[in-house]
């Protein structure tokens, strides 16, 4: 499952692991953080539905990721799509790998990223679990429409993509 191949730890996400023409790619937190302050870009998220096959949107017009000395704290602003804005939830939060907890969720003693799988930019703990997976059921976006539960929709596959203004 894909949630595995996300546990990865912050050293793997700093410099990025997978195939970019592969199933599996993370572009490497240090590479995201340079590009995003030094370029003008937007972020999109492509998900497709479990249930329906059904594929959702959802794009940022700000999207900013910060150096390692601030944990690459994300920025990301300005939704829109028909995904539902997940994200918004995320802006702000740090990034988190099972061996570097930087979620909020840390006051009470519970690592997020350890918990879920997969390195994130986790608050307490995510709306948007793109790189993780919840009780083996894939990854979850919440407020995807046509859901049985409208909180959370369990996804079969998801796509974040940089985009040049």
């Amino acid at each position: 499952m894909g949630s595995e191949f996300f546990n990865r730890s912050w050293a793997e996400y700093r410099t990025g692991f997978g195939d970019p023409s592969g199933k599996y790619y993370w572009i490497g937190n240090y590479l995201l953080s340079w590009l995003t302050m030094n370029g003008d870009f937007k972020l999109k998220f492509d998900l497709q539905k479990r249930t329906n096959g059904k594929w959702y949107h959802a794009e940022y017009c700000t999207f900013r990721v910060l150096s390692e000395k601030y944990n690459y704290q994300l920025l990301v602003a300005g939704y829109s799509g028909d995904a539902g804005d997940s994200m918004a939830y995320h802006n702000g939060a740090m990034f988190s790998t099972y061996d570097r907890d930087n979620d909020l969720a840390k006051e009470t003693n519970f690592n997020c990223a350890a918990f879920f799988g997969g390195g994130f930019w986790h608050r307490g703990c995510y709306e948007s679990g793109v790189n993780s997976g919840l009780d083996n059921d894939g990854f979850v976006w919440h407020g995807l429409p046509d859901g049985i539960d409208m909180r959370m929709s369990h996804m079969r596959m998801s796509r974040m993509w940089l985009l040049c203004k």
